[in-house]
């Protein structure tokens, strides 16, 4: 089977590896040439583990290549997908430019029955756009080709995107035809070996499911951000929450941690986006705007126990952080909770030195030299005031911290991420603040 995907972004680029990775001729379009280029030498312009290698192989024996031209490649494939990015406008509604240019050209240059099936994460509605664009590009042409759109929203989470495109709970399909639903389903037959639920829907609820769904896991960590908060005003201990409620069936254990805000290119992007749809419909989504709320006090909720354990008396005190991403396994910095504190530490006169496993070049490319980048974790440390955690990654959960003790100036640690036993920091030595404690 013979498909494209346009766009090689994080979307683009891991869902035309994993369908190669399982058969299937891929061509991933992009008009970046430089990016075309890099990916055509074996140059992955993202982090995600494992996929450079399924790259590289799949390239090395045909399945997965790459072109700036999707006019090259439309004859010979049954199915494109649109992957490309849809950032947030100035009012935080998703821009749509790039997945109605895609649906333009796809307009102007197929010669038989193609299904455009749109992979972005694109409003409700966007769908009809598509359509219309196409449909107007074959009128110009004075051309009755048929087609269909779809909807196949993803759900990859950076750091294990290889494993849930593989794997997945589910994959949700928006189809209009029973032709653009076999075909769809011939694409997936070979995943439905895993025994996972190919979800088949009309393309308006397709879209929103992405939308719905993200959005409710941004409720889950937002609420229990408020009852952490909570916690630490009356004495309790979230953990102990965390566990008495996780352990009710209908709530679950999932995304139940509280911590120092979410962030990344889905979760806030898509809370925004679902907004505006109910704005342009005269709804109010009153519980996301108190997600959304909730979620930027977080993201200072770090620095504020830091000036109040310093009294407000911050500057020129030497601040380390460690991590910078938004979560593990990943170098994005895409509304990053470290953005955030590193902008209020400067603010405040503080020198901040940061460490992080992968993202050191991305915090670089996007703030500069205003923060000392540091070798490794107890460099970072090293006649530090304070420590800030901000990223779970896995080294830093065993750390020696007897090194870290001595390193530091005041052995202050703020964690971000609740990733520490309390009472043993403290046997320690170290003075030791978290989220609801």
């Amino acid at each position: 089977m013979n498909i494209a995907i346009v766009g090689t972004g994080y979307v683009g680029l891991v869902s035309g590896t994993c369908f190669a990775e399982m058969g299937v001729n891929v061509t991933c379009v992009d008009v970046n040439e430089e990016k075309i280029s890099s990916l055509k030498n074996g140059q992955i312009p993202i982090y995600e583990p494992g996929l450079d290698e399924m790259v590289l192989r799949n390239h090395r024996e045909s399945r997965l290549n790459f072109t700036t031209d999707l006019s090259s490649c439309l004859d010979n494939v049954e199915i494109v997908f649109s992957a490309v990015g849809t950032p947030p406008d100035e009012d935080g509604s998703a821009d749509l430019q790039y997945v109605l240019a895609v649906a333009r050209t796809f307009g102007q240059h197929i010669k038989k029955y193609t299904i455009l099936v749109t992979k972005s994460t694109v409003p409700v509605g966007t769908a009809k756009k598509v359509k219309a664009a196409i449909q107007e590009e074959l009128n110009k042409r004075g051309v009755n080709i048929p087609f269909d759109v779809a909807s196949n929203p993803e759900f990859l989470k950076e750091g294990a995107a290889i494993k849930d495109f593989m794997s997945p709970d589910r994959v949700v399909v928006g189809v209009e035809s029973e032709k653009a639903k076999e075909l769809m389903t011939k694409l997936y037959r070979p995943f439905l070996l895993n025994n996972f639920r190919v979800i088949f829907t009309d393309i308006p609820s397709a879209e929103m499911i992405k939308y719905a769904a993200n959005s409710m896991l941004a409720t889950r960590i937002s609420f229990m951000n408020d009852i952490a908060n909570l916690c630490e005003l009356v004495g309790a201990d979230v953990n102990m929450v965390r566990k008495g409620i996780g352990a009710d069936t209908r709530i679950g254990n999932k995304f139940l941690y509280p911590g120092c805000g979410y962030g990344g290119s889905c979760f806030p992007k898509d809370v925004k986006a679902l907004m505006k749809t109910a704005e342009k419909y005269g709804y109010e989504m009153r519980v996301l705007k108190a997600v959304e709320a909730v979620n930027e006090r977080q993201k200072s909720l770090l620095f504020r126990k830091l000036e109040r354990y310093y009294g407000g008396a911050l500057k020129g005190k030497t601040i380390a952080l460690w991590g910078l991403a938004f979560k593990p396994e990943t170098d994005d910095m895409r509304e990053s909770t470290s953005l955030v504190v590193i902008d209020l530490l400067l603010n405040a006169g503080c020198k901040i030195r940061v460490y992080d496993p992968v993202a050191m070049d991305e915090c670089h490319r996007r703030i500069g030299s205003v923060v000392e980048y540091a070798a490794d974790m107890y460099d970072a440390v090293l006649n530090a005031d304070a420590l800030l955690l901000l990223t779970e990654w896995k080294q830093f959960r065993l750390p020696s911290w007897g090194v870290v003790k001595k390193s530091m100036n005041r052995s202050l640690v703020i964690d971000g991420r609740n990733i520490y036993d309390a009472q043993e920091m403290r046997l320690l030595g170290l003075i030791y603040h978290c989220i609801g404690g």
